[in-house]
């Protein structure tokens, strides 16, 4: 995806993808079960976190339109002895070590990520 511009028309690191504001990530991951793509909000501050959470809930129209995918919302996650707040989207039954999924799983990945790019563009300003 290196030669596919962001939605500013500027290049973007797609992997390691930056919204500019801490503690906010979109993050994409494949493993051997599934991949998954996120919306990943870690601020250490509950109510830092959940007002986050509440713009980007506020936003779940243009989110679902932008994107045209349905997010699996969670407000509050326990993983590696932190909490987080995920809007996620998975594909299961797939392996990132079986190389017949690969296609798949870029298929998956890629229209998502480049769908988070262009409804963020649009929203960041509000964030920051």
């Amino acid at each position: 995806m290196k030669p596919v511009p962001g939605a500013s028309g500027l290049p973007v690191n797609w992997i390691n993808y930056k919204t500019g504001i801490r503690n906010i990530h979109f993050k994409m991951d494949a493993g051997n079960t599934i991949a998954f793509i996120a919306i990943e909000i870690s601020h250490p501050q509950e109510e830092q976190r959940s007002h986050y959470y509440d713009q980007f809930l506020s936003l779940k129209n243009l989110l679902t339109s932008t994107t045209t995918f349905n997010w699996l919302w969670n407000e509050k996650i326990e993983t590696d002895h932190k909490t987080i707040s995920s809007i996620s989207l998975q594909l299961n039954d797939v392996n990132i070590l079986n190389q017949a999924d690969w296609p798949a799983i870029i298929s998956f990945l890629k229209p998502r990520i480049m769908a988070l790019d262009a409804f963020w563009a649009m929203v960041k300003d509000g964030f920051e």
